[in-house]
């Protein structure tokens, strides 16, 4: 029963994520991808996005503080932010990079800095939610249950 009440949170959880607009339907298209055979396929691949993000951060915050602000090079880093954030399905994060590129295009060094708050803060935040995710989805293995291939969309 515990096992049944923990997916069904789980599957709820996650319609909840994308009906606040943090994941879209990419996000469902790797679900598909994983199966019994690898079932932490999409946790492990969203733990590398978070491994190469908060690189990625980090080379923004130093490019940014520079005197002489280079934006092609802050360009170069949000554009590949930018795509691995939508190949996982983190739609606020994307979004946040298209600011952040508009703000590169212009070349205005106080609203890359703004941009990169925001696209920080959309990380965290989907970060967060997607640790409490897999955090249930290791409690439901661990209890012999399986993770819903099923969502009900």
């Amino acid at each position: 029963m515990e096992v049944v009440l923990m997916q069904r949170q789980w599957v709820q959880y996650i319609k909840g994520l994308i009906g606040e607009g943090s994941l879209d339907s990419q996000y469902l298209q790797l679900l598909q991808l994983q199966d019994e055979s690898n079932p932490t396929f999409v946790s492990e691949v969203v733990t590398l996005f978070f491994e190469d993000t908060e690189e990625l951060l980090n080379k923004l915050r130093i490019a940014i503080s520079q005197p002489s602000v280079d934006f092609k090079k802050i360009d170069d880093h949000v554009h590949q932010l930018k795509g691995s954030s939508s190949s996982i399905g983190a739609l606020r994060v994307k979004n946040a990079c298209i600011d952040f590129r508009s703000a590169c295009e212009q070349q205005s060094p106080d609203w890359c800095s703004r941009c990169l708050q925001q696209v920080e803060q959309e990380f965290y935040g989907v970060k967060e939610k997607l640790s409490y995710l897999y955090a249930l989805e290791k409690r439901i293995l661990n209890a012999g249950g399986s993770i819903p291939e099923d969502l009900g969309f």
